[in-house]
């Protein structure tokens, strides 16, 4: 049995049986201006069909997804990743923006290592309760300006970006979330600091799409951004192909 956390209908659809050889007397036949397609009207909606189209999914994932700390990756590409994850929301406006972020608690991370950032909604969650941290500082007031307004942080960017890029398109209008390294380091940082209380940290698996790749320098790791298609509890999965 599989123990899912988060699994992201949106991106699921995204993947399409190809359609039979021959049409069945049940098929629908839709015409298109690339030509026909075939839909099995007896294929309903619902959590049966949600389940058997995940280990369809599953498999071809298990053929095409690279390990999320290989080299050479680039947005757009599936990987699959095994780490320990807190699961986080942000205060504010953003809060129903949930991360996914590795844990480094008692560990030290290292230039050569690669860190897992992974963004996603919220309603994806599926009894995984989040903790909300208050995050980076993600506004501050323009002191240098008369009207008073206020600029957003690099931080803030990312969050903004990555709320914007929850759902990325897939095909060959997609680009990438318009991430900042230091943003990204900044975001990383203040998750860090908040991970001091109770451990919340959980073995996970899952596969995601890449969103954005950090460069690492001396100073501090590379790392992946990504957007999860399911994220499960790695101890749960045992006898994959009873689902």
């Amino acid at each position: 049995m599989r123990e899912i956390a988060y699994l992201s209908e949106t991106k699921l659809r995204q993947f399409v049986p190809n359609p039979p050889r021959m049409p069945r007397t049940s098929a629908l036949r839709l015409t298109t201006p690339l030509g026909g397609i075939d839909m099995d009207t007896s294929t309903k909606d619902g959590e049966p069909w949600r389940l058997r189209h995940l280990r369809r999914v599953d498999q071809h994932l298990e053929r095409v997804a690279e390990w999320y700390a290989a080299p050479g990756l680039r947005p757009g590409q599936w990987v699959q990743f095994e780490a320990p994850l807190r699961c986080v929301t942000l205060s504010g406006a953003h809060n129903d923006l949930v991360l996914f972020v590795d844990s480094t608690r008692g560990r030290a991370v290292e230039a050569g290592d690669c860190r897992l950032l992974m963004h996603g909604s919220a309603r994806h969650l599926l009894g995984w309760a989040p903790t909300e941290v208050e995050g980076p500082e993600l506004e501050v007031a323009n002191s240098a300006s008369s009207l008073g307004s206020a600029f957003v942080t690099r931080a803030g960017q990312v969050v903004e970006a990555l709320t914007r890029h929850r759902e990325p398109q897939t095909g060959d209008g997609e680009t990438a979330a318009d991430l900042h390294r230091r943003g990204v380091q900044a975001l990383l940082h203040a998750l860090d600091e908040q991970d001091t209380g109770i451990e919340t940290s959980t073995m996970m698996i899952g596969y995601a799409r890449v969103t954005g790749l950090l460069p690492g320098d001396e100073a501090a790791a590379r790392c992946l951004v990504a957007s999860p298609l399911v994220v499960e509890y790695a101890a749960a999965v045992i006898g994959r192909s009873s689902v």
